[in-house]
């Protein structure tokens, strides 16, 4: 029997190391579709880019209008150059700074006109002549005869361009360029010696002043042109132009190099980064280490899907998870502050930026606190040392500039969810009073300009903290505003239990209710009230004013089950679970139709007034766990897994929102889905994948294994955790944190009981 034994652990250590090996050499890179998304409205990029990282060379094919906030569109045949700043997913649009474009022949500029999608120097291209994988893009260009190459560290890109043979070959390096025309307040351009460049950049557009520096090395030496001008906009404005000519001669299939750093602080940043992540012209190893990255990354999580295409529409959206927030360090650990000042930081601990936090709170921060919570930390840390420099809390921090867009103060949901699930590192006090004074009415002491202050510290707070509720009459978007109060004050009451203020968390619990001023009992939705006490008539469900009614990127239907904190309490003023899920019924059976002067192109992905192509929307099919119908989560969530997440570039059903739509994705393919950050306790729904194994930071790993899937099975029948029955549709954190095994059976047939 010992020898048996001896045999059976050897083999099990064997199992366990080939596993491990399988893990470490896998390519989960080559199941990545980053044109998932670019399509549609999903507003995502497919150039190069590293897990989180600050720069991200890819091609721009248009400037204006909302499907340009990446500035990217597959449905383009035109690519304006490569620029290497973009955001991934947005429904806001900035950055595209410093494009470059390689040419042959006469390098043409003008005419520059402020109405065309296109630049004079832009090429046709042809998707059948485009790749895309992390790390890596490359695309033919027609006009020229080039063959472009990207590919990226944290903080500097290479390209490589293989020419024809031409007497007339260069490349124009744009910086008056940018996604939607944004203000240049000033250009600098140094051109070093025939191979080096540098230069800076003070932008107004969403962030009020982006500054940017970048430094450029080529492998052919150049000779140049500067030129500097002057055109008239669309509103009759003039607008400053900026443009390097650069020249030389090449063979046929010639291979030229150009590599660039980027610094938010300063040219010497800039420089200082490139020279370290990329000192020599080594394309390929770069390409490699950004593979390695991203498969380090992917590999947190292994999976065995119904079929090829699920598996490429899960990695792209764990991929989709590492693009935000990015990093804003320099390698020598200097940083651009809230306050307009450089900062000496740790390149080890560092500042990130791009935090679109009324998207991400739900789905993409929850699944990095199973998989990667120490990164959680290093964002929490990030926006307490905003809020240090800047005065207060960010809502939609974007390259050290407040923005003040969305509703709500999410940073206490992450630093509130840290707390609960026990991995918080980072001072709770100090969180504590951040929170605090997020919640409060105090437009004193922000560094931002004077315009933004009442859009980052609304009056709606001055209401919700002393009327008591937010009314309809005297501030925007009222109801949206006041719900997400309540449960980021929620949050809060969690984060004072913590650092001990037992007074502290009795009052924000109290804000917490405040959700119920806002239910009409002869409606059954959650309706605008003024001053007065009186509901806003006329009323319609249905009704939307994008950005101006009482609602944010959605109508009653969809706000009124925005109270995660306390599903119980809306419950009970539904009538109970009886009442409470006949409403749920009621929203997924409704007309889908939309009424109103400018309904908001973000309430996508509709099922009857259900919008999975927005945010507000993505916890409300976990509800009917709450209410003893499990059955219709499940359902509901086959239903969406197979209509809304595709393997083409249309592929999503809203903006990509910096990782949001896909973290849905992700943790319900799995099996489960965090209803409340804040609360340790995930939801389960209807698992999509036969197999899901997480590789936690400790070492251990929890795996759902489901039995019986298919297309068609899409109920569960049995659960049991460890092999002991489960009872419930609801997991603990602890229970995934501390390894272990979630078996689930599936069957074709509703299990009512």
């Amino acid at each position: 029997m010992k020898h048996l034994s001896l045999i059976l652990c050897c083999g099990a250590l064997l199992l366990s190391a080939c596993q491990g090996s399988q893990q470490a050499s896998a390519d989960y890179t080559a199941y990545v579709n980053p044109f998932i998304g670019t399509g549609g409205h999903g507003h995502t990029f497919p150039g190069a880019v590293v897990p989180n990282g600050m720069i991200q060379p890819s091609p721009d094919t248009r400037i204006d209008g909302w499907d340009a906030c990446s500035g990217y569109y597959y449905a383009d045949s035109t690519v304006n150059g490569f620029s290497h700043t973009h955001l991934s997913g947005t429904g806001c649009a900035d950055f595209g700074d410093f494009l470059l474009m390689p040419t042959t022949g006469e390098q043409q500029c003008n005419p520059q006109d402020y109405s065309q999608q296109t630049l004079p120097f832009a090429s046709r291209f042809s998707h059948d002549s485009e790749i895309a994988e992390p790390g890596y893009y490359s695309v033919f260009l027609d006009r020229y005869g080039v063959k472009a190459e990207l590919t990226a560290t944290k903080r500097a890109a290479i390209h490589r361009y293989t020419f024809p043979a031409s007497e007339q070959a260069g490349f124009i390096l744009d910086l008056d360029y940018s996604v939607q025309h944004q203000m240049n307040l000033d250009m600098q351009v140094e051109v070093i010696s025939d191979t080096e460049i540098r230069g800076h950049k003070l932008s107004l557009y969403w962030a009020p002043q982006q500054q940017l520096s970048f430094y450029a090395k080529f492998s052919k030496p150049f000779t140049y042109s500067i030129l500097r001008d002057t055109l008239t906009d669309q509103k009759g404005d003039p607008q400053p132009r900026c443009k390097v000519l650069l020249q030389f001669a090449t063979q046929k299939d010639e291979q030229v190099f150009a590599k660039m750093g980027i610094s938010a602080v300063d040219m010497e940043g800039a420089r200082k980064n490139l020279e370290a992540e990329i000192p020599d012209w080594d394309f390929e190893g770069v390409r490699r280490d950004a593979r390695t990255a991203w498969n380090d990354y992917l590999s947190k999580i292994e999976i065995d899907p119904m079929d090829a295409n699920d598996r490429t529409i899960f990695y792209t959206a764990m991929y989709h998870t590492a693009i935000s927030p990015n990093l804003f360090t320099d390698v020598d650990g200097r940083y651009w502050g809230m306050d307009r000042n450089i900062h000496q930081g740790d390149a080890a601990r560092p500042m990130y930026t791009i935090f679109s936090l009324w998207d991400t709170f739900r789905a993409l921060h929850p699944l990095l606190s199973i998989i990667d919570p120490q990164r959680n930390n290093d964002y929490v840390r990030s926006l307490l040392l905003k809020a240090q420099e800047g005065g207060i809390l960010p809502m939609w921090p974007v390259a050290g500039n407040y923005t003040a867009t969305m509703v709500g103060y999410h940073s206490v949901s992450l630093m509130a969810d840290a707390v609960t699930k026990g991995y918080a590192d980072f001072d709770v006090n100090e969180a504590y009073r951040a929170a605090v004074r997020a919640a409060e009415y105090d437009t004193t002491g922000i560094v931002c300009p004077k315009w933004m202050v009442d859009y980052l510290v609304p009056k709606a707070k001055y209401y919700k903290n002393t009327l008591g509720y937010v009314p309809c009459d005297k501030d925007n978007e009222a109801v949206a505003k006041a719900l997400e109060y309540a449960y980021d004050d929620y949050c809060i009451s969690l984060l004072a239990a913590a650092a001990g203020d037992a007074e502290g968390q009795k009052k924000y619990e109290a804000f917490a209710q405040a959700y119920r001023h806002y239910f009409d009992p002869s409606t059954r939705f959650m309706r605008g009230k003024d001053k007065q006490g009186k509901w806003r008539s006329p009323f319609s469900p249905t009704r939307s004013n994008h950005r101006n009614d009482d609602y944010c990127e959605g109508n009653a239907w969809q706000w009124t089950w925005f109270v995660p904190q306390d599903v119980e309490g809306l419950m009970a003023l539904m009538g109970g679970p009886e009442g409470f899920t006949a409403k749920l019924d009621s929203l997924f059976t409704a007309d889908s139709a939309l009424e109103g002067e400018e309904v908001s192109a973000d309430i996508s992905g509709l099922i009857g007034q259900y919008a999975h192509g927005n945010e507000p929307s993505h916890h409300i099919i976990h509800l009917y766990n709450y209410a003893g119908q499990p059955w219709k989560t499940q359902e509901l969530i086959d239903r969406v897994m197979k209509e809304q997440y595709r393997n083409e570039p249309d592929g999503l059903s809203g903006n990509e929102d910096c990782g949001q739509m896909s973290a849905w994705y992700i943790l319900n393919a799995m099996g489960f889905y965090q209803v409340c950050p804040g609360k340790p306790v995930y939801s389960i729904g209807r698992p999509w994948m036969n197999r899901s194994v997480m590789h936690l930071p400790d070492g251990k790993t929890f795996t759902i294994a489901v039995r019986n899937n298919s297309k068609d099975n899409k109920y569960i029948e049995s659960m049991t955790l460890n092999g002991t029955p489960m009872d419930t549709p609801f997991l603990r954190h602890a229970d995934i944190a501390a390894g272990g095994t979630l078996e689930i059976s599936m069957t074709s047939q509703p299990q009512q009981q």
